[in-house]
């Protein structure tokens, strides 16, 4: 993809670099973390086009803004837009703006994540967060600003044809990151239960929520796209959830194993603040366990999909070999 004209605005940028669909395919040659880095690069640049650019006023406010979403990150999110998206014959122009969408949403609850209220994080992804770097009212407002922008690309800047679809889209989103069984509802349960004594099922609630939804809805988003059959949605569902719960036990582990230089945040948070986790109220061993069955699962659950799905297979078991 070519990088947008300098001064459109976001809708006319993409519309430029729509000329022409693409599909992207993956050689057999390529590893998966070559895989994440190309992937992590087109993101990056249809990123750059949707968001405003720095000097447009308020400068401030977009210098945060892009100072987070272009930080780093896996990009994990819109990889399974695109991965799920294109094993069922989806072009990458399609599912481009929502993948993109999903991840504004992803950094706008970091910025959050992060803020003294919340967690209280002086780093993410190896350097100062936003709060530390820009204040924290520009933080606050950086956050709801990407939400924000998120909705209006997907309103916008989506190339669906089809209303229903971009309605189903956005819908899909806007459940996950509500409060019901979803972002910001995880999220609460999870700061009430700090020094709390948890069960698992208030665990798992939190996990597949507060981090399982989003996973799972950037899966569901690149089948919808793809106009999965109802048969192949189901099967994505049940991939999704396996593959959500997962990554937030892998991170779970993570946290009380790794450094923070490995992690690029600050490592051992979760115990210092008496939260739940699966660790804490499973131990380490049966958490590795649980992750990787989940892993299997999941691996099992998407090879009988159609389509092309080793990526969605290789994602799977990168969630839990990963170091950060």
């Amino acid at each position: 993809m070519s990088l947008p004209p300098e001064g459109g605005t976001p809708n006319e940028n993409i519309k430029a670099e729509r000329q022409t669909k693409i599909f992207m395919t993956t050689p057999a040659s390529e590893s998966l973390p070559q895989y994440f880095t190309r992937r992590s690069e087109e993101v990056n640049q249809w990123l750059d086009s949707l968001l405003p650019k720095e000097s447009t006023p308020p400068v401030n406010l977009h210098k945060a803004m892009r100072y987070s979403m272009f930080a780093g990150g896996k990009r994990l999110r819109p990889v399974l837009v695109l991965a799920s998206g294109e094993a069922l014959g989806a072009a990458t122009d399609d599912l481009m703006p929502a993948a993109c969408a999903l991840e504004m949403i992803h950094t706008y609850s970091l910025i959050h994540d992060d803020l003294p209220a919340m967690d209280n994080d002086d780093l993410r992804r190896g350097r100062p967060t936003c709060h530390k770097a820009f204040g924290e009212a520009m933080a606050i407002l950086a956050g709801d600003a990407l939400l924000t922008q998120a909705f209006r690309v997907l309103a916008l800047d989506a190339p669906h044809r089809d209303a229903l679809k971009q309605l189903r889209v956005i819908g899909e989103i806007a459940k996950a990151a509500g409060t019901v069984e979803a972002l910001i509802g995880g999220q609460v349960v999870d700061m009430e239960s700090e020094g709390q004594t948890v069960d698992a099922a208030t665990l798992d609630y939190i996990h597949r929520s507060k981090t399982g939804a989003m996973i799972r809805a950037a899966v569901i988003v690149g089948g919808l796209i793809a106009e999965a059959t109802d048969e192949q949605m189901s099967k994505l569902d049940d991939y999704s959830r396996r593959i959500g719960l997962a990554f937030q036990i892998a991170d779970d582990i993570l946290d009380v194993t790794q450094t923070s230089e490995q992690l690029g945040k600050t490592a051992g948070k979760d115990q210092a603040a008496s939260k739940a986790t699966y660790p804490a109220i499973h131990g380490l061993e049966a958490s590795k366990k649980k992750a990787h069955e989940l892993v299997d699962e999941a691996i099992a659950i998407i090879a009988s999909l159609g389509g092309d799905t080793q990526i969605l297979a290789a994602i799977a078991s990168f969630i839990v070999a990963r170091k950060s």
